[in-house]
């Protein structure tokens, strides 16, 4: 015989090996099963807010789903952002919760599963008899929709005994979505079309190309096409060949290679939402570039695109080299002199140069540029840098390269939030154990997340890095509203001595005043993981200096 706890306890465990979270009344009975009769991983967190942060660094630089747990009411509430953000960016995760009894609400208990449908997110709630396939269901659920979910325990449910736990099937996989019927082949035909007549062809992959493990055949496009290629944010990479890549669409792209876009005559789009900042505000594309969009949402996801084809990105692109072969391009696919193809004429390497900046602004602080640049060239290359929001965004992005999509995960910016970068650490090393986990924050999303500094130095130990960007100000607001003049002082934040902050919590703090001060990284490198402590990075930087990026937004807002 088993409770009701035990009973999900197990059948998680028989899917999900980790679990981030942090305990109450509510899932003491869950945690209890989990640790004492599982062999699933816990990770204690000291804010519920990081179990389900966590838990999405660790699919985001996985790909890998993970559970979080809390209590019910204050201990749920305090998850709803994070919750918001999972949500936004289509990340699969599920959230065991405790939950009012069935007899009905206690004074202090909430409408759990209407908080949970606010923020886009489905509850499925355990009951005397179907706990073991509610769980199922559930995880099913997340990965088949690739969001995340809420599974409820009702106080009153969580200890019955319901008898031996079954032997449950599933969760079922999504089979990837092909291209199917008249329109659909029609329209790739249309597209393959498009492409054989290209003289500029350009290829856009985002993370969608990325879950559909769509680089092979991305790469064979490549080749048969000679395009250029350009990824979102967080297709960083995906694309074999790196010589004919110019990088980061959008505000974080270099701006001779957002020029070379605007060349196309022909783009496709493979698993990109296309949002506004990839997009450039509308700029991305010159107003005669013929634009597809391959993805597997219903319709379009962006006014530019022309044509549309709903398919997963590795089975369309595999139908377009099928439909493109050498012979079918013609002269665009000859390699004599007077046709070179696209990519071949193209040095991408220069149109990917960053305006580097001096070491110190004209405040005498350091140049944020100059600052990631270096450490750029210092950092770990078996890094996974997990980004919280916040102005700063652009400098890794600019400067610190990923070698794969699953390299660099921004956990906050799907819903515009901050504050949730410290939480990320945990997941993203119990994801990658053999990796160097490199958190980049900015002060004030740094300060909102200090309660869990204590787990990213526990978890990440001499694995773990943190460079903060401390400019004094909550640097996005004082450039978009204090270059209106609007008053500046809720803007600002007293400097805070994140050095400090970390050493207190037992990892070694160093306040980065000038590029010399970096050399601390390769000193710190060079000793034995199990010797060497957390590193955090404190970086005094100038707000004088605005990224790219918020340019763009200044000039739309303007």
């Amino acid at each position: 015989m088993a409770h009701t706890s035990a009973h999900v306890a197990h059948t998680l465990a028989a899917h999900i090996d980790e679990v981030f979270g942090l305990m109450g009344n509510g899932n003491a009975y869950f945690l209890d099963a989990l640790l004492r009769d599982t062999s699933a991983t816990y990770t204690a967190v000291r804010h519920e807010a990081g179990a389900v942060v966590a838990a999405d660094a660790h699919f985001r630089t996985s790909g890998r789903i993970a559970a979080a747990t809390t209590t019910y009411g204050a201990g749920f509430t305090n998850t709803l952002t994070a919750l918001a953000e999972a949500a936004q960016a289509r990340v699969p995760l599920v959230l065991v919760v405790g939950d009012e009894p069935t007899s009905g609400p206690r004074p202090w208990d909430v409408d759990q599963i209407a908080m949970a449908s606010a923020v886009g997110v489905r509850t499925y709630t355990v009951g005397r008899v179907d706990a073991a396939a509610a769980t199922v269901t559930a995880i099913e659920h997340a990965l088949t929709y690739r969001v995340p979910v809420v599974l409820a325990i009702p106080y009153d449910v969580a200890t019955l005994d319901i008898g031996d736990i079954p032997a449950v099937p599933g969760p079922g996989r999504p089979t990837p979505m092909a291209p199917t019927g008249e329109f659909a082949h029609a329209a790739l035909d249309r597209l393959a079309a498009d492409l054989a007549g290209a003289e500029r062809p350009l290829l856009l992959a985002g993370r969608g190309a990325w879950l559909a493990g769509a680089e092979t055949e991305l790469g064979e496009l490549v080749d048969i096409t000679g395009a250029l290629t350009v990824t979102t944010a967080l297709g960083r990479n995906i694309f074999p060949a790196s010589e004919h890549d110019l990088g980061v669409a959008g505000g974080f792209g270099a701006p001779a290679a957002m020029e070379r876009v605007r060349e196309a005559d022909v783009a496709v789009a493979f698993g990109a939402s296309l949002n506004q900042f990839t997009m450039r505000f509308g700029e991305l594309f010159h107003p005669s570039t013929t634009v597809w969009q391959i993805d597997t949402d219903e319709r379009a996801t962006n006014a530019r695109v022309g044509g549309f084809v709903r398919a997963d990105a590795k089975l369309a692109a595999a139908e377009l080299n099928a439909r493109l072969t050498t012979a079918d391009i013609g002269s665009t696919g000859s390699t004599d002199e007077a046709t070179t193809r696209w990519h071949d004429s193209v040095d991408t390497a220069t149109d990917r140069a960053y305006v580097v900046g001096s070491e110190l602004a004209e405040d005498g602080r350091l140049d944020p540029r100059a600052a990631a640049n270096r450490l750029g060239e210092v950092l770990p290359e078996d890094r996974v840098v997990v980004s919280d929001g916040g102005h700063f965004i652009a400098w890794a992005n600019m400067f610190w390269e990923p070698s794969a999509p699953d390299r660099l995960a921004m956990v906050g910016t799907a819903f515009q939030s901050i504050g949730l970068g410290w939480h990320s650490v945990a997941g993203a090393a119990r994801a990658n154990p053999d990796s160097t986990i490199v958190l980049t924050s900015g002060d004030g999303g740094g300060a909102m997340a200090l309660s869990d500094l204590d787990t990213a130095i526990r978890v990440a130990g001499g694995r773990g890095m943190a460079v903060i960007f401390n400019d004094a100000a909550y640097g996005a607001e004082v450039n978009l509203y204090g270059l209106k003049g609007l008053e500046k002082s809720p803007m600002l934040i007293d400097e805070i001595d994140f050095a400090a902050l970390a050493t207190a919590a037992g990892g070694h703090g160093v306040a980065v005043r000038t590029l010399a001060d970096l050399a601390v990284v390769e000193e710190w490198k060079s000793r034995p993981i199990d010797e060497r402590p957390f590193l955090l990075l404190d970086l005094r930087i100038s707000g004088e200096v605005i990224a790219p990026y918020q340019e763009e937004v200044i000039r739309v807002n303007s």
